[in-house]
C-alpha cells in the first residue's frame, strides 16, 4: 500500500473488507488495484477473465486479492461468496457490458444485468452488519431522446437496445431495494446507491467492439482502423475518473449523513471530452504517431445511440467531484500503457504509476477527496 495514497478518501478504505463483483473485467481490475493501493482487503466475485489478454491476469490480481469464480446468475453461489467475504463495502460491477452482444444474446444480457443485480442485492441484504453498496450502471440506462442536453439523475430510465434496457431495469431494481430495504436500521442493512458513467477508456481493455482495443489491434497488425459509427458522440473518460467517483460515493454512504447520498449519481467528463468517435480515432492516431482511419460503408446496422452525454452537476455540487484528466491526457495515458504492454513490460508498475499520477493531479486541482494527502504534506 502507498502510504500517501492511503490518506485519500479520508483513509476510509484502509483495513476494510471490500467486495468487487466483476473484478476480472477491465474496470473491475483497475478498481481492485486502486483498492489495494488504499490498503483495503479486496475480495472478488466474477466469472474467469472474459478476454485474453486480460488486465486481471496482467496485474496478477488472483495472487493478490481473494477471488472466487462465480456466475452472478447463480443465486446460491452469489449468496455463499458474499457471506464468505463478509464485506464492509460492495462495488457491483459484474455485467454483460456490450451493446452489440446484447442483440446477439438478449436473454443472457437481461439475466446477468437485471437478475444478477437482484442476486447481489439479496445476498447483501442477508448480511448481519451494515454494508455500503454501490451498484455500477451506465449512461445508457436513460431513455435516450437524442437531445443535446446532458441526462440528469431525475430523467427517466429506458433503453432501445437490450443492453441499455437492462441497465435501465437494473436501476429500477436498485431504487426498489433502496426504498424497501436500505437504511431502515443503521446497525444492519444496506446503504445503497447507484453510479452511472460514460464511455471509459484506458490501458488493459481488450473487449470486442470497443474503439480503443480495436485501434490497438489494428495498429499492431499494420492495418487501418475501420469505424462503423463515426459520427456518434460519446462522453469519453479515463477509467480512473468514474472509479474516483465510486470510491468517494461509498465513503460518503458510510458516514452519518448516509441518507443524503443514497441515490443515483452521474460521473461523466466535462463537455470538452464529449466528442465523436471519428474525433477520438483521429486523436488516437496522433498520439500513436502513425495509422489511418477509414469508414466501414457496410457495417452491420443495429440501433446505437447517436448522441449521449451526462449532466454531472449533482456530483459537483454535493460530492465536490469532477474529472481530472481531459480527453487528450486520457489518450496519452492509454497509449503509454499499451505501448508498455506490447513491449513486453510488466504493466503492474505502470498501472500503479498512472493511479499515483491521477491522484497527484486531482490533488493539484484541489479535489476534496485528496485532502488527507494535502494535510500530510503540510503536517
Amino acid at each position: 500500500m502507498d502510504r500517501a495514497m492511503g490518506m485519500t478518501f479520508g483513509d476510509f478504505y484502509r483495513g476494510r473488507r471490500v467486495l468487487v463483483t466483476g473484478d476480472t473485467g477491465f474496470k473491475g481490475s483497475w478498481l481492485c488495484q486502486w483498492l489495494l493501493e488504499l490498503g483495503a482487503e479486496v475480495h472478488g466475485l466474477a466469472l474467469p477473465p472474459p478476454t485474453d489478454p486480460s488486465l486481471h491476469v496482467a496485474l496478477r490480481l488472483s495472487e493478490r486479492i481473494r477471488h472466487r469464480d462465480v456466475d452472478i446468475r447463480d443465486s446460491g453461489a452469489v449468496n455463499a461468496a458474499v457471506a464468505a467475504a463478509r464485506p464492509d463495502v460492495v462495488f457491483h460491477l459484474a455485467a454483460q457490458p456490450l451493446v452489440r452482444a446484447s442483440y446477439q444474446d438478449p436473454k443472457t444480457t437481461f439475466d446477468t444485468n437485471v437478475g444478477g443485480t437482484v442476486n447481489v442485492l439479496e445476498a447483501v441484504r442477508k448480511l448481519a452488519g451494515p454494508v455500503v453498496c454501490v451498484v455500477v450502471s451506465s449512461d445508457k440506462c436513460y431513455e435516450n431522446r437524442e437531445w443535446e442536453w446532458g441526462y440528469r439523475e431525475v430523467d427517466g430510465m429506458g433503453g432501445h437496445d437490450p443492453y441499455s434496457a437492462s441497465k435501465g431495469a437494473a436501476e429500477l431494481v436498485v431504487a426498489s431495494y433502496r426504498r424497501s430495504f436500505a437504511g431502515s436500521d443503521p446497525q444492519r442493512g444496506m446503504r445503497l446507491a447507484s453510479a452511472r458513467a460514460g464511455n471509459v477508456i484506458g490501458g488493459g481493455d481488450w473487449a470486442r467492439d470497443r474503439i480503443v482495443p480495436d485501434f490497438i489491434a489494428q495498429m499492431q497488425a499494420g492495418q487501418a482502423l475501420s469505424l462503423r459509427n463515426p459520427n456518434a458522440t460519446r462522453p469519453w473518460q479515463h477509467v480512473l475518473e468514474p472509479l474516483s467517483g465510486y470510491l468517494l460515493l461509498a465513503q460518503r454512504l458510510a458516514g452519518d449523513a448516509s441518507a443524503d447520498y443514497a441515490d443515483g449519481w452521474n460521473f461523466g467528463p466535462a463537455d470538452a471530452s464529449i466528442i465523436t468517435v471519428h474525433d477520438l480515432a483521429t486523436r488516437l492516431v496522433r498520439a500513436w504517431g502513425s495509422g489511418t482511419v477509414t469508414i466501414d460503408p457496410v457495417a452491420p446496422k443495429v440501433h446505437e445511440a447517436s448522441l449521449l452525454k451526462l449532466d454531472c452537476s449533482k456530483a459537483l455540487s454535493r460530492l465536490k467531484w469532477r474529472g481530472t484528466w481531459d480527453v487528450d491526457q486520457t489518450i496519452v495515458r492509454t497509449i503509454d500503457w499499451y505501448r508498455a504492454f506490447h513491449a513486453g513490460q510488466d504493466v503492474l508498475p505502470i498501472t500503479r504509476r498512472q493511479i499515483g499520477d491521477y491522484v497527484a493531479d486531482a490533488q493539484h486541482i484541489g479535489l476534496p477527496w485528496t485532502d488527507g494527502m494535502r494535510e500530510r504534506a503540510h503536517g
